[in-house]
């Protein structure tokens, strides 16, 4: 029973360890400010603070004439950054 303890802790520092690795490292965070800076747009800050009715979206939807095409979420690039930071230290 001591050993699982010591290896649950040890299980539960590694962990801790990853997170403020991922954290420090700073490309999650920057990946998602990148997604979602829209947010912070004129629109996006009176979507926000509920300053804004659905019917006026609508209005402002149906004038629209470039729609951008969506765009990947790049969850490839997001995993291998987790990878990347999870699996340091470890030798092949």
């Amino acid at each position: 029973m001591f050993h699982a303890f010591i290896l649950g802790m040890d299980s539960f520092a590694f962990g801790l360890l990853k997170a403020a690795a991922l954290i420090e490292d700073g490309r999650i965070e920057g990946f998602v400010d990148k997604k979602y800076e829209s947010f912070d747009s004129d629109l996006g800050k009176k979507i926000r603070n509920g300053e804004t009715t659905l019917a006026e979206l609508a209005q402002r939807a149906s004038e629209l004439k470039n729609v951008k095409t969506p765009v990947s979420g790049n969850q490839e690039y997001l995993e291998g950054v987790l990878n990347n930071i999870l699996l340091s230290g470890f030798d092949s």
